[in-house]
Parts: structure tokens; sequence; C-alpha cells
């Protein structure tokens, strides 16, 4: 899986490892190597601006990939990023 943003690409097994390069290269994160959804939340809340509200809130019912790959989705949906099944040479 690749996700795509500001030039660089992110590569991971699963969403999570996606979701966790892109928390280590967030600016101005101030909780580094705490939890996926107070990364998730943090992000999402920057993003509100480009997302409708409906799309702000994070389920307690999903598990954290799931909930990891509706956010790069709704990056790439959104125009924040891009979010690639295959490698592209």
């Amino acid at each position: 899986m690749i996700f795509q943003f500001k030039g660089k690409k992110y590569c991971g097994a699963s969403a999570v490892e996606i979701v966790q390069a892109l928390e280590s290269d967030a600016e101005n994160y101030p909780h580094r190597g705490q939890s996926v959804r107070q990364f998730l939340a943090w992000s999402l809340e920057r993003l509100g601006h480009r997302l409708p509200p409906r799309d702000l809130d994070l389920s307690d019912r999903l598990e954290d990939d799931a909930l990891a790959l509706s956010y790069l989705y709704l990056r790439d949906e959104y125009g924040a990023g891009k979010l690639l099944t295959e490698p592209h040479v």
C-alpha cells in the first residue's frame, strides 16, 4: 500500500503503518508515539476546512487498521493525498 502526500511516498504493509509514517513527518504534532486514534483526531481537526463535518468523527466501533484505511481513503477523496493500491513506476 502506498500513500502519496506533498511529493513523498509513504509505503506500508497496512494502513496503520502508513498513518504512523505520516505521524512521524507531521509538523507540530505534540503526541508522538501515542495512539493511532489520537493522531487521526489531531490530523482530521487540521483537515476540517477540507472535509464535511460528518467525516470528522472517529468511530469507536472500528479497529485501528480499518479506521486508518478509512482515513487514507477520505484524504484521497478530498485531495489531501493520493492512495495508491499498486506501486506505480
